[in-house]
C-alpha cells in the first residue's frame, strides 16, 4: 500500500521565503539602534537629525510603495525582492562609507541619508514582493497566514537585529556594523534565486493608484496609528534608558520583538478564523497599554514590560487588517493595494522619527510615548467603528 507524503511544497517555500526575509531584514534590525547613537554621539548632531536619519528610510518607502505594488503586479513578485534585496546591499555599503567619514560630519550625515533611502526603497520591494510571493504559494484564503508570518520574520530580525547591531557598533564601529548589514541580504539574494516565482498579471486592466487607495484607507489609517508606537521604541527607546542612567538599554527592541513574535507564532490564525477587525480592536487595547506604562514608568523594568505589550499589541494588527485588505480587491491589484495599504505603515515610521526627535529635545523623551499612547487609542476607535459599521450592515 502506497503512502501519500502530506508535506506541502507550498507551505514550505512560504517557510523558506519567511526565513530569507529574516536573515535579510537583520541589516535594518542592526541599524535603527545605531543610526541615531552615531549621529548624536560621533557625528554631534542632534535628535532631530537623528529622527530624520532613521524615519527617511521609511519616507523612501512610502512613497515607492506604489511603484513596488506595480512592479509586483506586472513583472511579478520575485523580480520586485531580488532588485529589493539588492538595493539593501548597496545601502548599507554607502553607510559603511558614511561611518569611515566622520571626520567629516555633514559629509558623513548626507552619504548616510543617501544609504538610507536606498534602504527604504529596498524595503518598499522587499515587502510587498515577499507578501504577494507568499500569498501566490498558498493562496488568498490564507494571506491572514502569510501576513503573520512575513511580520513575525521582520520583527523577529528587529528584536534580534537591535542588540545585534549595538553590540558590533561597540566592538566594530559604525562602519563594520554596516559592513555585516551589507553581507547578510547578499546571503539572502543567493539562496532566493532558487525559489520559483509565481504569476504575474501585466495585461489586466488597472484603475488609478489612488482609487485603489480609496478602498482601504480606513484600514491603513489604523496602521499607521499603531506603528507610531513601534516607531517610538526603534529610535528613541535606547536613547530613553541613557537619559535616565537605567542598564539594559539595548533591550527595548529585543521585549518589543519577543511580544511580537510569540504572538504571531500563537495566535497567527486568528484573522483568518475570527476575522481582522476583531483581532485589530484587541490588540490596539494591549497597545495602548504598553506605551502608557513606557511614558509613565518609574524604572527600567516597568519600561521593558511596556515595550513587551506594545509588541504584543502591535503583532497582529498588520495581518489582521491587510486580510481585510486582500478580500476588498481584485487579484490582479493585490500587490498594488498591499503597497498602498503598507505605506500607511510607512507613513508612522517615517515621521515618528524627525517629528519625535524634535519634541524630545523639548520635552524630553517620555513624551514620544506619551504620543505613542493616544495614537493606539486613535487607531482603537476607528477599529470600534469599522466593527459598529459592519455589524449595522448585517442586521
Amino acid at each position: 500500500m502506497a503512502f501519500q507524503s502530506t508535506r506541502d511544497p507550498a507551505q514550505g517555500r512560504l517557510l523558506l521565503l519567511s526565513a530569507i526575509l529574516f536573515i535579510s531584514y537583520l541589516c535594518i534590525g542592526m541599524s535603527l539602534p545605531v543610526v541615531p547613537i552615531y549621529v548624536t554621539g560621533q557625528l554631534g548632531l542632534g535628535n532631530g537629525w537623528a529622527g530624520l536619519g532613521v524615519g527617511i528610510a521609511f519616507l523612501s518607502t512610502i512613497l515607492t510603495r506604489g511603484y513596488a505594488g506595480g512592479l509586483s503586479d506586472h513583472r511579478g513578485a520575485k523580480s520586485a525582492v531580488m532588485r529589493g534585496l539588492s538595493l539593501y546591499v548597496t545601502g548599507a555599503l554607502a553607510s559603511l562609507i558614511a561611518g569611515l567619514l566622520v571626520q567629516t560630519p555633514w559629509t558623513s550625515y548626507l552619504l548616510l541619508l543617501g544609504g538610507r533611502l536606498l534602504l527604504g526603497l529596498g524595503e518598499s520591494l522587499v515587502a510587498v514582493g515577499v507578501i504577494a510571493w507568499g500569498i501566490g504559494f498558498v493562496g488568498p484564503a490564507r494571506s491572514g497566514r502569510v501576513l503573520a508570518l512575513v511580520g513575525a520574520s521582520i520583527y523577529g530580525a528587529l528584536a534580534v537585529g537591535g542588540p545585534i547591531g549595538l553590540v558590533s557598533l561597540d566592538r566594530f564601529g559604525f562602519a563594520g556594523t554596516m559592513a555585516i548589514g551589507a553581507l547578510l541580504p547578499f546571503l539572502g539574494l543567493l539562496v532566493i534565486w532558487r525559489l520559483p516565482g509565481v504569476a504575474a498579471h501585466p495585461g489586466a486592466a488597472r484603475p488609478p493608484f489612488w482609487s485603489v487607495i480609496g478602498k482601504v484607507w480606513l484600514h491603513g489609517s489604523i496602521v499607521c496609528l499603531q506603528g507610531i508606537g513601534f516607531a517610538a521604541i526603534g529610535a528613541f527607546f535606547t536613547l530613553y534608558f541613557l537619559s535616565r542612567g537605567w542598564s539594559y538599554a539595548g533591550l527595548g527592541l529585543t521585549a518589543f520583538g519577543v511580544g511580537f513574535v510569540l504572538v504571531r507564532l500563537l495566535f497567527g490564525h486568528l484573522p483568518d478564523r475570527v476575522g481582522g477587525l476583531p483581532v485589530a480592536a484587541g490588540s490596539l487595547a494591549v497597545e495602548t497599554v504598553g506605551q502608557l506604562l513606557i511614558w509613565s514608568a518609574s524604572d527600567p523594568a516597568l519600561a521593558l514590560a511596556g515595550a513587551f505589550l506594545t509588541g504584543l499589541g502591535c503583532s497582529m494588527i498588520y495581518p489582521a487588517m491587510g486580510r481585510e485588505v486582500v478580500r476588498l480587491v481584485e487579484p490582479h491589484l493585490r500587490g498594488t493595494a498591499l503597497g498602498g495599504y503598507s505605506a500607511f505603515q510607512d507613513l508612522a515610521y517615517g515621521l515618528t522619527g524627525p517629528l519625535a526627535g524634535l519634541l524630545a529635545d523639548r520635552a524630553g523623551y517620555d513624551s514620544v510615548f506619551l504620543i505613542g499612547m493616544v495614537a493606539a487609542g486613535a487607531g482603537l476607535l476607528i477599529a470600534l467603528s469599522l466593527l459598529r459599521g459592519r455589524a449595522a450592515a448585517f442586521t
